[in-house]
């Protein structure tokens, strides 16, 4: 029996509210969706998996449904997600061209999600009027974007009416709404093989925002993409239910930024609010006038504000930090567009040193370069795992460290990117206890006892992930936690057998 309740805020408008005490990982609303298609702006994908498919400049593929001429590939020939569309696009004889903009975006393809909510409203009236029509599309917003709007008309609902011969089906203020409530509330997932789709949740889609979240999502595609939403955290009875509909680890202005664009609203949470965002200083800057001072934000929801500093005198614009953010991340993009190897690895350690002069050690723009150093260090060629000596071990446990203290803070408890974060820690823990078992400098109940430390982060891990789809990415990183931790466990054993 689900834990939630729909309530109606007069400012905030619906959301979800627990109806008894909820312990960390109960499952709080659990759906399959109304819906599932591909992204907005997309490149050609197969529209029954959802994975990359090359055309020709020509339109030339294979790969296109026998009936329509759709893009299809070979085994989803039988998808039932094309079956109706397929018979709207045959019958109007709607010709698919495969043109692909220099961004590689396929304008034609973006009709077919729209395309399946009304579909799915004429199949199931009922659940479109409770659930999907009170669902906020902000299109009076939308529509003074008016390059994006206008090219969602043309793209999505004139098509619609016009080639594809749909007027007498669905008007254009509805093929408008429909548009306004997926890009408003649709949900991104990944099939088992990874490639990105997008569904519309009723239920879950509702739930307001927070930038630190007490609930986490799994998309389970083997399920039919069904949804479980459970607790973060234990939330009391008739508390919010709150999602971050923005990356975690972005600092304020990137939050806000993202909300407005995506969303249309300005998030007013005590992080968004607090210059200091929680006591991390995740946007923090260095004063450039004197040695120990921190340039924070007067106001950090007014564009507009100064930032001064904690010590002395100095202030600054907005503007102008932001122009050196600007900076800070085109040259993160840089690097980051480079493929791994070993000159990525040391480019991103340089930028990182470069950056300890001008933000906080815990700048969000820091904890992403730490990240990615997570990610190479033990991977890529010159810096494999066997290769590493003691003092990079130790270097990559800080790094884990550093963005597991603000996970403490933004994501706390059952965090999917905590999870992943303990399995990369575990590895220099477990290789420096028995380096240093090896060079005699640990006991054997010394290295017992940090070998017992892993498998506690481990067993985090795994109980993080337990709730992951097996079949996915996530799934697959659970069972080899849960093996590490099962090998680490005999090994302990064995050191006690000896003594």
């Amino acid at each position: 029996m689900l834990k939630s309740r729909i309530e109606i805020d007069p400012l905030l408008g619906r959301s979800l509210v627990t109806t008894e005490p909820v312990k960390k990982g109960d499952i709080v609303v659990e759906e399959s969706p109304f819906a599932v298609g591909p992204k907005q702006n997309s490149g050609i994908v197969c529209l029954g998996c959802y994975r990359d498919l090359i055309f020709g400049e020509d339109g030339d593929s294979l790969d296109r449904c026998e009936k329509c001429d759709w893009p299809l590939c070979s085994a989803c020939f039988d998808a039932l997600d094309h079956k109706d569309e397929c018979a709207i696009f045959a019958k109007a004889k709607v010709h698919f061209a495969g043109n692909v903009s220099e961004d590689g975006v396929c304008t034609q393809l973006d009709c077919i999600t729209p395309l399946r909510v009304l579909l799915a409203k004429e199949f199931d009236p009922n659940r479109w009027e409770l659930e999907i029509a009170p669902m906020e599309y902000h299109n009076e917003e939308r529509r003074k974007l008016s390059d994006v709007w206008n090219a969602d008309f043309v793209n999505i609902a004139q098509y619609l009416r016009g080639p594809c011969r749909l007027a007498d089906r669905f008007s254009e203020d509805l093929i408008m709404q429909v548009v306004g409530i997926l890009e408003v509330n649709a949900f991104e997932a990944r099939t088992v093989q990874g490639y990105a789709l997008r569904c519309l949740y009723p239920i879950t889609g509702i739930l307001a925002h927070n930038c630190v979240p007490n609930t986490f999502r799994t998309i389970h595609p083997s399920e039919g993409y069904r949804i479980r939403l459970r607790a973060m955290c234990d939330i009391g009875e008739g508390q919010q239910l709150q999602h971050s509909y923005t990356y975690t680890l972005n600092g304020t202005a990137q939050r806000q930024e993202h909300l407005k664009a995506g969303k249309f609203f300005t998030c007013e949470c005590k992080r968004c609010k607090d210059p200091l965002e929680l006591g991390t200083n995740f946007s923090t800057f260095k004063c450039s006038k004197c040695e120990d001072g921190w340039l924070l934000p007067t106001n950090p929801l007014d564009s507009s504000c100064d930032w001064k500093c904690t010590l002395c005198s100095f202030k600054t614009s907005n503007n102008a930090v932001q122009k050196a953010l600007t900076v800070m991340q085109a040259e993160v993009a840089v690097i980051q567009a480079m493929e791994p190897s070993p000159q990525k690895l040391q480019e991103t350690e340089k930028l990182m040193r470069k950056y300890c002069v001008v933000v906080h050690p815990l700048h969000f723009v820091q904890i992403g370069l730490r990240q990615s150093l997570i990610e190479m260090y033990g991977r890529v060629a010159e810096y494999e795992l066997a290769e590493l000596p003691d003092v990079m071990l130790e270097h990559k446990e800080e790094l884990c460290r550093q963005v597991l203290k603000v996970l403490d803070v933004f994501e706390p408890g059952l965090s999917r990117t905590r999870a992943t974060l303990l399995y990369e820690l575990h590895v220099p823990l477990v290789l420096l206890a028995k380096s240093g078992f090896i060079a005699g400098v640990l006991s054997a109940e010394a290295l017992r006892e940090k070998l017992l430390d892993v498998i506690g982060i481990l067993r985090e891990c795994v109980d993080i992930l337990q709730y992951e789809d097996p079949e996915t990415q996530e799934g697959n990183l659970c069972r080899v936690a849960q093996q590490a931790m099962e090998q680490l466990t005999q090994s302990v054993e064995g050191l006690t057998g000896d003594e």
